[in-house]
């Protein structure tokens, strides 16, 4: 019947052909012979084809639709997409043929195996397939506590799942369970292959607790001890599976005389466990019993080296780095711990242990491996300088082995980065303390001609009144001198050698005082928090210092909480407590075992950097931008923190993820022993206003700095008194001892040939009542400590004419010198 009506079909569309044809000609020909035109009726046959050509196949293509062309996938693609570390995923179809697989998969399982096929255990092979059938019968399934054969090194969590367009491919997931995998740096499995391997060449291991306890052995020694290569005798002591005869010789008790007499080997693993950061029982052993006969034959000095093969066996399993050289220093062995600690993983062992030092440790190194591997077995140990690391000196052991073939000496490296670091510490300690110095001397010359420059000043201001033209400039140049007294203030804290007016004092009450002041400079869009502790403990320290300490703290907290552009910015401000029992729990090197009282401020500005954290008290040091920091504000607290009898530690608080969130200062004040003062008390008694004091008066002047006593001497003169002035402590004592009648001697402290202090105690055997003023630009607690004279005043420098004047006054006053 179809054939009949395609035949229909096919008559009716020649007919229709035949018609449309025919048309077209007639109506060519009348065009042609309206237009007589050949072209135009050429051209509107030529259009009607194009368009009825275009018609039938807009006709054919509805009829007959093309299949849709399926390109092959792109497996590629796939496999990137679940390539992962540490999980195994591979994909199978119908037939369980591997599609495609990841580089974890192929590494593991390699890449001729396809799940549920995999190499293992006839049990878990079944359960493999069992778990394939469940997946294409439910869409998913899973199973756990796999493996653990020879060819599986851990227990694996499967996971099956059906997939695709179709459902036609499985989609298999290997993960090792949780706390299943072994970690080889640190465990010593003489059960294994290794005591295998040991047992065959004539020695039994054993691993021991501190207190001879077995922790496990292997199957020779449990064979020879009890009897049973499958027993474990964990938990009972090692020498109780031994005796020894009258020589000292040792057997198995199991076997007795009859046995072959053992050699006992202890090799302690405390080093093993310090090098691989475990924490296992501290203490524990590696027992190595050798029967005699080993080294005979075809033992240690064999031709087979069986007895070497396996000393290097073990040696490779332990995370001490140990290399072996014959006689004449040629290297035989290293395991990888030694090839990472000479950074020399992927290169190997050169041809000798001198290859791997600088070239000024070739010959000591050299001369050191020679003399224990040619003379007696005896041991010791040489500092070198590796290739791969000159500038950090190590430790090399060397020891001298016997009956080991071409074996002679055994080299060991040492992990000597603590050693290191508190080298860098001394050594930092010492830079701060000759910076220090430097900057007290410096500071303390610097005074003298700041005084001399304020109290020129001062004396100028008094023949210019304000309206002058030349009032300003000096009142321009008095400003900068009090700036630049300033900056020598700060040196003079940081060389701990300023001077301190400490008391006895509560840490929360100087809080208190500060805090106002610190909420106006960290303004408002940054959280100021406070919080103290209970039972703090008094602190003798200068209060002023101490706020200027605070102070100093907050506005470097506030400008890098502002510099790192953190919208929610906070400083804490918080006192605590710590006892000397916690402190000796905290195990510190620098912080004696005390009660301190602990002042610590935090902020969350984004840290210090880790290159900027040693540097960071040293004076001139700072991470600001340029013309934004003096580099002298922590370098004054270091200072301040120091000469009060504290300490200050500056480091990072990190977040869950180990990075810095911002900066912490701690500081740890002693807790005052003693008495405690009323407040009353401790406030120092200001002296009565010059004003009282009617003048008059002679002084001896003695200042070796002409500068500062041609400016002492017009002030005091100006002042009503009688100056005398000497350019040093002879002429001083000289003055005195010719008769001189003086009411005060006004002295610098540090003058060549006899100094301020010497020529005082001179002038007090020929006059003890006189008093002595010293001026000076050091601390004066340490001079009072240095000179110890009654009766005896100070005033820093730089001072002005009214400071100076003022206290002359005072001293006279209290000495009861009347103007005559």
């Amino acid at each position: 019947m179809k054939e009949l009506l395609a035949k229909a079909g096919n008559s009716n569309n020649r007919m229709l052909i035949g018609g449309l044809g025919l048309a077209f000609m007639l109506s060519a020909a009348v065009l042609f012979a309206v237009t007589s035109s050949v072209v135009v009726a050429l051209a509107f046959v030529l259009g009607l084809v194009v368009l009825l050509a275009g018609f039938a196949m807009v006709e054919m293509m509805r009829r007959n639709p093309s299949e849709e062309v399926t390109s092959a996938p792109d497996w590629s693609v796939t496999v990137a997409a679940i390539e992962r570390e540490g999980e195994a995923i591979a994909i199978t179809d119908r037939a369980n043929r591997l599609v495609c697989a990841n580089g974890t998969f192929v590494e593991w399982f390699g890449s001729q195996s396809a799940p549920p096929n995999l190499p293992a255990k006839p049990g878990e092979l079944e359960a493999l397939v069992r778990l394939a059938r469940e997946a294409w019968r439910d869409g998913v399934s899973q199973a756990s506590a796999l493996g653990e054969s020879e060819d599986f090194e851990a227990r694996w969590q499967v996971h099956a799942e059906r997939a695709g367009r179709g459902e036609d491919h499985l989609v298999w997931r290997f993960a090792p369970c949780a706390g299943q995998v072994k970690d080889e740096s640190i465990d010593i499995d003489v059960t294994g292959e290794l005591g295998r391997m040991l047992s065959r060449s004539g020695i039994e291991a054993v691993i021991t607790t501190p207190q001879g306890v077995i922790k496990s052995v292997s199957t020779g020694f449990a064979e020879r001890a009890a009897g049973d290569p499958n027993a474990t005798l964990a938990g009972q002591d090692f020498v109780g599976f031994l005796r020894s005869d009258e020589r000292d010789r040792i057997y198995f008790s199991r076997e007795g005389r009859g046995g072959t007499p053992q050699t006992l080997i202890h090799v302690p693993l405390d080093a093993v466990e310090k090098r691989s950061g475990s924490a296992p029982d501290k203490g524990q052993s590696l027992m190595l019993l050798v029967d005699s006969g080993v080294g005979i034959g075809s033992g240690w000095d064999g031709p087979s080296q069986a007895g070497v093969a396996q000393l290097e066996a073990l040696l490779g399993q332990l995370p001490l780095g140990l290399a072996m050289t014959d006689r004449d220093g040629r290297f035989l062995f290293g395991n990888d711990a030694f090839l990472r600690s000479v950074e020399r993983e992927d290169r190997g062992l050169p041809a000798f242990p001198t290859d791997l030092v600088v070239r000024e440790d070739k010959g000591p190194l050299s001369d050191a491996v020679r003399r224990h591997g040619r003379g007696p077995a005896t041991s010791g140990d040489v500092a070198i300088r590796l290739v791969s690391n000159p500038d950090e000196p190590v430790s090399m052991g060397l020891a001298g082995v016997r009956g080991l073939g071409e074996a002679a000496v055994l080299l060991s490296l040492t992990d000597s980065s603590e050693e290191t670091q508190l080298k860098r510490q001394v050594a930092q300690a010492t830079k701060m303390q000759a910076v220090g110095q430097l900057a007290g001397g410096v500071a303390h010359d610097f005074n003298n001609v700041l005084t001399a420059i304020i109290g020129t000043c001062d004396l100028m201001l008094l023949r210019h009144t304000p309206g002058d033209s030349d009032y300003d400039d000096i009142q321009q140049i008095r400003a900068n001198s009090n700036r630049a007294a300033a900056l020598t203030r700060q040196l003079l804290a940081f060389s701990r050698q300023q001077t301190l007016r400490p008391e006895i004092l509560q840490l929360p009450d100087v809080v208190s005082e500060v805090s106002p002041l610190i909420t106006r400079l960290i303004g408002n869009k940054i959280d100021y928090y406070v919080q103290h502790d209970r039972d703090l403990g008094p602190v003798r320290a200068d209060p002023q210092q101490l706020e200027q300490v605070i102070m100093n703290l907050a506005v470097n907290a506030r400008d890098a909480i502002q510099s790192h552009g953190v919208k929610a910015g906070r400083i804490s401000l918080l006192t605590r407590r710590v006892t000397s029992t916690q402190v000796q729990q905290m195990g510190s090197e620098i912080l004696p075992a005390a009660d301190y009282a602990v002042l610590i401020v935090q902020d969350n500005g984004g840290g210090i950097p880790a290159e900027a954290l040693p540097k960071l008290f040293e004076p001139f040091f700072t991470t600001k931008e340029q013309g934004k920091g003096t580099g002298l504000g922590l370098s004054t607290v270091y200072g301040i923190v120091k000469q009060s009898g504290g300490f200050i530690f500056a480091d990072n608080v990190k977040n869950a993820e180990g990075y810095p969130t911002g900066a912490r200062f701690t500081i740890y004040l002693p807790v005052h022993k003693g008495e405690v003062p009323s407040r009353a008390a401790q406030a120092p008694t200001k002296p009565e206003p010059s004003s009282e004091w009617s003048g008059g008066g002679s002084i001896l002047l003695v200042e070796d700095e002409d500068m500062v006593r041609a400016v002492a001497e017009r002030a005091l003169t100006r002042a009503g008194y009688t100056v005398t002035s000497c350019a040093d402590g002879e002429e001083g004592l000289t003055a005195v001892e010719q008769g001189g009648a003086f009411d005060l001697v006004v002295s610098d402290v540090v003058m060549p040939g006899l100094d301020g202090p010497a020529m005082a105690r001179e002038i007090r055997k020929l006059k003890p009542q006189l008093p002595v003023l010293f001026m000076s630009g050091y601390a004066e607690e340490q001079l009072r400590k240095d000179i110890d004279i009654p009766n005896m005043h100070f005033m820093p420098k730089p001072f002005s004419v009214q400071q100076i004047g003022d206290r002359v006054a005072a001293i006279m006053r209290q000495a009861g010198t009347k103007k005559g």
